[in-house]
């Protein structure tokens, strides 16, 4: 099996049931076990937004369990300090998910509190969240205005009390963020990368990808994520102290990626918020892929903006230029290759412009 497997799907049931039965996740979990999912509902916004995890994801990891014979399914989730976590399972669509298959949802905020050494911290959890026998994380891949990424381990942050939520911010996030995943287990990931926020947490500039990603250490998937996104591994400090206390391994070349239907990528791009319209003015683009879009505008929001347009997509294939981004330029002067290149590659790129 992969370290990490990425499936690109229109249908993001179908999707995620595709995705996890080219995984090991059928060996890891048995018929008796209480499996917890836990996705991030941070405030009561559409998935579309940008910030909270599609229903629809956790939907294919619920029909993905019950026919392994899994009936104990829970759903565990608290929203961020200042929004109500039962009204944004709402205007996420877990409620009716919840009734059309019976599944619990749990509302953290109102769960037992037990304080967890892990060393440098005693912090206050959750109980379902390690009393669980199998917790599935099910993060959203975004950026983060004070950490630059959220994914699976930052994800955890929503099976803490309020006021450690508090805390952790008067720490400055980044070491109690790794030491939280010490206190808490991951089991297994399934990166929602739908359409995540390009800037920050709370949503509002989405960049359509149409990707799910899923692996089994949380660390290792997230130092992926990173890079998808625009940042090397050394740019989101709470990885490196995660790495240096045992939570994982960090992406390397020596990490298998698998990639299913990667000849279906969608044509389909979306400058659908302010931020996306105001770069797309850089890019010139031509039957482009979503995820090769999505690199190319990652990039150019945290680069260096190029003197001359840089183009993107499958209809520059075998054309000639100056600027491109991916593979279907390959003929221009200068271009960032890949399919899809990652966000940091560009944004490396377009510095040594």
């Amino acid at each position: 099996m992969a370290d990490i497997t990425i499936i690109y799907h229109n249908d993001i049931v179908k999707g995620t049931l595709e995705l996890l039965e080219a995984t090991n996740l059928k060996n890891l979990v048995k018929p008796h076990m209480k499996v917890s999912i836990k996705p991030n509902l941070v405030l009561a916004k559409p998935a579309s937004y940008g910030a909270t995890t599609h229903s629809e994801v956790v939907e294919g990891i619920i029909i993905y369990l019950r026919k392994l014979g899994i009936s104990d399914i829970e759903i565990i989730e608290s929203s961020w300090i200042g929004d109500n976590t039962k009204r944004a399972s709402k205007a996420c669509g877990y409620g009716t998910l919840c009734e059309k298959y019976q599944v619990p949802f749990y509302d953290l905020k109102d769960d037992e509190i037990c304080v967890v050494d892990t060393g440098a911290y005693q912090i206050e959890v959750c109980k379902k969240a390690i009393e669980t026998d199998f917790l599935i994380n099910v993060p959203v891949l975004k950026a983060h205005c004070q950490t630059r990424l959220t994914c699976n381990l930052k994800n955890l942050k929503g099976c803490i009390s309020d006021k450690e939520k508090r805390r952790f911010h008067a720490f400055g996030l980044d070491e109690p963020i790794a030491y939280l995943n010490k206190a808490i287990t991951t089991h297994f990931c399934v990166v929602d990368g739908i359409c995540g926020d390009l800037t920050f947490e709370e949503g509002g500039n989405p960049i359509t990808r149409n990707m799910l990603l899923a692996g089994e250490d949380p660390l290792l998937m997230d130092s992926y994520c990173a890079r998808l996104i625009g940042y090397n591994f050394h740019e989101v400090e709470y990885l490196g102290i995660a790495k240096d206390i045992g939570i994982g391994r960090v992406y390397d070349e020596r990490t298998s990626v698998v990639e299913l239907r990667g000849d279906e990528k969608p044509v389909q791009t979306k400058a659908n918020s302010g931020l996306v319209k105001r770069l797309a003015k850089y890019v010139k683009e031509d039957k482009t892929c979503s995820a090769c879009y999505a690199a190319l505008i990652s990039g150019l929001n945290q680069g260096r903006k190029p003197k001359d347009i840089i183009h993107v997509g499958q209809g520059f294939i075998g054309k000639s230029g100056k600027l491109g981004c991916g593979n279907c330029c390959s003929k221009f002067d200068n271009f960032v290759p890949g399919c899809p290149p990652k966000a940091v590659d560009v944004k490396r790129f377009l510095k040594e412009r």
